[in-house]
């Protein structure tokens, strides 16, 4: 039986980011009126990353967050990713969404991008579909640990070689617990990425004691971790009912409906950054 084409989901604006805010030289137009390094580092990133830390040509589909995405997150939670305020950097690189996603075209490359959905739980829904398959999220957004099994690899290509592709095992050794205990783990001790405060007081060698064993939250009441822990646990006793909400808003939702679905088949040869930039006539 033939090896399964391994599947690559691409979170589009975290790699966005990487290439506007972390690419090592800028790119320009040849008139030096456009900048134009968050495209081309899209690519650039992109190729390199299938190219060097993949086994075989994968198949790879592109996820944007939806310009209303966070909405129904925020409805239950005002502070949930408010520390993301757009600056015109920030505003520059949204700008290169369209650009991107006419490169991805142009490439073949499939990608989603659902107005009311973030990212993270439309590709938590693309690993449900396909639970059988290696699978490769490129992101370096932590979040996606929750979501780690044997066939389900993190590749975040910022970290050093030789630790870029993050598995369940790779989480246990660092932070002390499982993916299915993510979300309790980063309610306890807070996100700052997404702006979730978590327990004062409350770091994450603590999170990790209470939660030893492969322990959740809902297991903590009658475990008797929390009257043991002291003064900290009587900290988490009296923040409750927020933990559970701020595990809510950090666990992904695997039931979206997708305007497309992985097909199985590997993609083509990626083409260079510059030839991408030149078909889009940005020169």
């Amino acid at each position: 039986m033939p090896a399964q084409v391994p599947l690559l989901l691409v979170d589009g604006h975290n790699l966005l980011w990487r290439a506007a805010f972390g690419f090592p030289a800028e790119i320009r137009s040849r008139n030096k009126t456009r900048d134009l390094t968050a495209p081309f580092g899209f690519f650039a990133l992109l190729r390199v990353a299938i190219r060097d830390e993949l086994p075989a040509v994968p198949e790879v589909i592109v996820v944007f967050d939806g310009e209303h995405g966070s909405v129904e997150r925020q409805d239950s939670d005002t502070d949930y990713k408010a520390n993301r305020e757009l600056d015109d950097g920030a505003r520059k690189a949204l700008e290169a969404i369209p650009v991107v996603q006419r490169g991805l075209h142009l490439y073949g490359i499939p990608w989603i991008e659902i107005e009311t959905a973030e990212a993270d739980d439309v590709i938590a829904t693309l690993i449900t579909h396909t639970r059988d398959r290696p699978a490769w999220i490129f992101s370096t957004d932590r979040d996606y640990y929750q979501l780690l099994n044997e066939q389900v690899r993190v590749l975040n290509t910022a970290m050093h070689p030789g630790k870029r592709h993050i598995g369940p095992d790779d989480v246990a050794a660092r932070y002390g617990v499982g993916p299915a205990q993510w979300p309790s783990f980063c309610a306890l001790k807070g996100d700052p990425a997404d702006n979730i405060p978590g327990v004062r007081g409350i770091g994450a060698a603590t999170a990790a004691r209470l939660l030893d064993g492969g322990l959740s939250l809902d297991d903590l009441p009658a475990s008797g971790r929390l009257t043991g822990a002291g003064a900290k646990g009587k900290l988490v006793e009296h923040q409750w009912q927020h933990v559970l909400a701020w595990r809510d808003l950090i666990r992904m939702r695997t039931d979206l409906p997708l305007p497309l679905e992985p097909t199985g088949d590997a993609g083509g040869e990626l083409l260079k950054p510059a030839e991408v930039i030149e078909k889009l006539e940005l020169w």
